[in-house]
C-alpha cells in the first residue's frame, strides 16, 4: 500500500537558491520538450515517446548552452518528463485539455526518485538529492520504504514535502453502520439517522479580508517591493481558508468513515453545477468533491465502501416511505413537506438522505 506524508521543510538560504534552480530546470525541461513534441507533430506527424525525449535530455546536457543542467538532479529531470508524458496521456484519454506551458508564477514543485537511500529520515531531518539535509516540521511517524519525494513551494512562499511511502497493508476497523448523506450548502450535510453538519462557510466568513487585501495589492506598482510583500499577505490569507477547509473536511470524512461499513452518496456532476453562476462560489466554498475524494480512500482503509446513486435519481422527490414521486418539490424553497400518498411530514433533506441510503443498498445487492 503507498501513502502520502506531507511536512513543511525550513531550507537556509543556500538551500533556497539550490530548490529554486531545481524547480527551474524541471520546468524548462518540461517546456522544452513539449514544444519538440509539438514541432515533431507538425513536421513529421510523429509523436514522441518519453523514452525517446529521456535519450534526448541526455545528449541536451553535452550541449555547450545546456551544460547547467548536469548540476541539477537528473531523476527530478526524468519525473518532469514522465510528467509531461502523462499530460500527453491524460490528453488522449479524454480526461483533460492538452498540455500547457509552465510558467513561473504557476505552482512551483518538483519530484524526485528514492535510489540509493538518497530520500531517508535522519534525527528530525529529511535528506533530498543535491540540496542535503532539510528541518522539518509535521511529519507523522511511518514504517515503509520511500519511493519518492516531491518539494514545493507555495504562493505565501512557504515549502513543503510530500514523501510517497510504500508500506504494508493496515486493517483498520469501523463501527459497521450503513448511512446515506444528503450534502448542501445551508447545510453541508444530512444523514439518514436525523444527523445535520453546519456549513462552516469558510470563504464566505473570510471574504472581506481578502476583498481588502486583494484592493491593497490592485493599488500597488506590479513588480515593486511593495507589490510583492502585499500578494505574499493575499496568499497568506488565501492558504489559510484552504487549511480551514481541509481541516473541517478530514475530521468530517474521518468521523464517517470510523462509524460506517456503508456510506451512500450522491454522484454529483461538480463541475457542472458550477456553471450556475448564483451557486458558483458557494458550491467552491463548501469543497463537495475534495470531501467525497477523501471519504471514498478512508472507507477503502477500512474495508468499508462507498456507493455512489445516480445523478437523476430522485432522491429529493420521493417519499421514503410509499416511494410516491412528488414533482411539486423540485423548488429548492420547498424545505418540508407531506406525501399525498401516506400523508407522512418530510423534512426535505432528511427524506433524500433516506432515499440515498436505500438506493445505495440497492444497488451494492445487485
Amino acid at each position: 500500500m503507498q501513502k502520502g506524508y506531507t511536512a513543511r521543510i525550513y531550507p537556509n538560504k543556500d538551500q533556497q537558491l539550490v530548490l529554486k534552480k531545481e524547480f527551474g530546470a524541471c520546468r524548462y525541461v518540461y517546456n522544452y520538450y513539449l514544444a519538440k513534441r509539438i514541432q515533431a507533430y507538425k513536421q513529421d506527424n510523429i509523436s514522441l515517446s518519453c523514452y525517446q525525449t529521456q535519450k534526448m535530455l541526455t545528449s541536451l546536457k553535452k550541449d555547450s548552452e545546456h551544460t547547467w543542467l548536469s548540476d541539477i538532479d537528473s531523476m527530478a529531470l526524468q519525473e518532469s518528463l514522465k510528467d509531461l508524458d502523462r499530460a500527453y496521456q491524460n490528453f488522449f484519454k479524454g480526461n483533460t485539455r492538452f498540455p500547457k506551458f509552465h510558467s513561473k508564477r504557476s505552482r512551483q514543485s518538483f519530484r524526485t526518485r528514492n535510489q540509493g537511500n538518497g530520500i531517508r529520515i535522519a534525527d528530525n531531518t529529511v535528506r533530498i538529492p543535491k540540496v542535503g539535509f532539510l528541518k522539518y516540521k509535521g511529519l507523522k511517524d511511518f514504517d515503509g520504504r520511500i519511493l519518492n519525494a516531491s518539494v514545493s513551494l507555495s504562493a505565501s512562499g512557504k515549502y513543503y514535502i510530500s514523501l510517497c511511502v510504500e508500506s504494508k497493508d493496515t486493517v483498520l476497523t469501523n463501527n459497521g453502520s450503513t448511512v446515506g448523506l444528503d450534502v448542501g450548502i445551508h447545510e453541508f450535510c444530512t444523514d439518514s439517522n436525523g444527523n445535520k453538519i453546519v456549513n462552516p462557510r469558510t470563504y464566505h466568513k473570510h471574504e472581506k479580508k481578502l476583498i481588502r487585501e486583494q484592493r491593497k495589492l490592485s493599488r500597488k506598482k506590479k513588480g515593486s517591493a511593495n507589490y510583492c510583500k502585499q500578494r505574499i499577505r493575499l496568499a497568506v490569507q488565501h492558504e489559510k481558508v484552504a487549511n480551514i477547509r481541509k481541516d473541517f473536511l478530514h475530521k468530517e470524512s474521518f468521523k464517517l468513515a470510523n462509524e460506517n461499513q456503508v456510506v451512500c452518496v450522491e454522484d454529483l456532476n461538480v463541475k457542472g453545477m458550477l456553471g450556475n453562476h448564483h451557486l458558483a462560489k458557494s458550491i467552491s466554498d463548501v469543497g463537495w468533491s475534495e470531501f467525497f475524494r477523501q471519504l471514498e480512500y478512508k472507507t477503502a482503509e477500512r474495508k468499508g465502501v462507498l456507493i455512489k446513486v445516480p445523478t437523476f435519481y430522485p432522491s429529493t422527490q420521493t417519499c421514503s416511505c410509499c416511494g410516491y414521486q412528488n414533482p411539486c418539490v423540485k423548488k429548492l424553497t420547498v424545505r418540508e413537506w407531506t406525501c399525498p400518498n401516506c400523508n407522512t411530514h418530510h423534512d426535505r433533506d432528511f427524506n433524500a438522505a433516506k432515499n440515498i441510503l436505500n438506493k445505495g443498498l440497492e444497488i451494492l445487492a445487485s
